[in-house]
């Protein structure tokens, strides 16, 4: 986590005065170990929190302004508080405005402006929740700061809202709910069309959990995110012939899939639905095998989830290919997969400890030989949700 004192330090540079009214929030990113593209669905999901994040520095001002600076970017701006509205100029800007900018829908009313000074741990377009952790943590940090009530569902929801709306990425809720509610040394099973939520402890005894990061990067907004949405949504109209009342593709279990997907037409969309709800299964699957302790299962649920992924929703790309072709060659490797959207970002794999030296150092080589990039690795922790470090 980031050296608090020095972040104060550069929050005075930056907007002056003292650093004794300064409180200090952090939110993590997230990693999902099994189930993706079966958010938005309405299916379970399997993330957890990481211990790395984004920390927000926050102080009242006595007029109404909103004060936006980072310490990974160069741009910084005042903007009224009262009044915000999307500009791409404003580039990361966006994510804490449509914050403000759902909270001021909801109607709150601010007592006063704010200086917020950001700094983020989580490599931007890696795919670990780098904009749900700036959102979660601004909306609880507002919050906070106002005296208003702090439900970690609401703010998850609302930032999920303004993801969706304010910034035109259709997200699902999975990414902000992980954010908001994680707790360490747990992962949380999610049914994302409910929000019922299950913490499970995540053991591994003598594995660690490695992210790769393809250093790809990739935007959800100008990605084929929306798309696949799009065929998702065409799938459960045609499969409203069978079922008139099926809203979302998580609701059918892979049996009743299998009997009605001749219903859907063209083979690209069949080929979609089948992902989800075969993705949906795995989940609930993997947390079984964890439970009962069995890493070996575990793993070979995380290598058919990369496989799905690749052939059937086709979001993988040469480089996250490369990272898990190149991991699953290696001794003591359990199991490895893309995690988060897709298109570039990053793979988590489960790794003997006794061989992650070898395995950085291996699957780093290889990878740069397959697409010329460099991979960066992270041996993760699971960490909590948003909170308030300071005072």
């Amino acid at each position: 986590m980031a050296n608090i004192e020095t972040l104060k330090i550069q929050f005075i540079e930056h907007y002056g005065g003292h650093a004794s009214d300064i409180e200090v929030f952090h939110a993590p990113g997230r990693v999902n170990l099994i189930g993706e593209h079966t958010d938005y669905n309405g299916g379970y999901v399997f993330p957890a929190a990481l211990t790395f994040g984004t920390t927000l520095l926050i102080r009242g001002r006595r007029d109404r302004s909103l004060g936006l600076a980072s310490t990974n970017f160069q741009l910084s701006k005042l903007h009224d508080m009262d009044s915000v509205s999307y500009d791409p100029a404003d580039e990361w800007m966006n994510y804490p405005k449509g914050i403000v900018h759902e909270l001021l829908g909801q109607g709150i009313a601010f007592s006063q402006g704010y200086d917020l000074l950001f700094h983020g741990e989580i490599p931007n377009g890696a795919g670990l929740s780098s904009s749900a952790s700036i959102e979660v943590v601004t909306a609880y940090a507002l919050l906070s700061m106002e005296g208003l009530p702090l439900d970690k569902t609401k703010i998850a929801l609302l930032s999920q809202k303004s993801e969706n709306e304010f910034n035109g990425v259709k997200c699902g809720i999975m990414d902000q709910f992980a954010v908001a509610h994680g707790l360490r040394d747990h992962a949380l099973l999610l049914m994302c069309d409910t929000l019922k939520v299950e913490m499970v402890p995540f053991q591994t005894g003598s594995y660690q959990l490695i992210i790769a990061n393809t250093n790809k990067r990739r935007g959800l907004a100008d990605s084929k995110y929306n798309e696949r949405r799009a065929e998702c949504e065409r799938a459960v109209e045609e499969l409203r012939a069978a079922h008139p009342d099926l809203e979302l593709l998580g609701e059918l279990s892979a049996g009743q899939f299998h009997s009605i997907h001749h219903l859907i037409q063209d083979e690209t969309v069949r080929r979609r639905a089948q992902h989800v709800v075969e993705e949906n299964e795995r989940v609930l699957q993997s947390v079984e095998a964890l439970t009962a302790g069995d890493l070996e299962r575990f793993g070979e649920l995380m290598n058919a989830s990369h496989q799905s992924l690749r052939d059937l929703y086709e979001v993988t790309g040469q480089e996250l290919d490369a990272l898990v072709d190149a991991a699953r060659q290696l001794p003591g490797v359990a199991g490895s997969r893309m995690t988060g959207a897709g298109f570039g970002g990053c793979t988590v794999s489960l790794v003997h400890e006794d061989n992650v030296a070898l395995f950085m150092e291996e699957v780093g080589r290889r990878y740069t030989e397959a697409t010329g990039l460099k991979a960066d690795f992270y041996v993760c922790s699971i960490g909590n949700g948003v909170e308030r470090l300071e005072p």
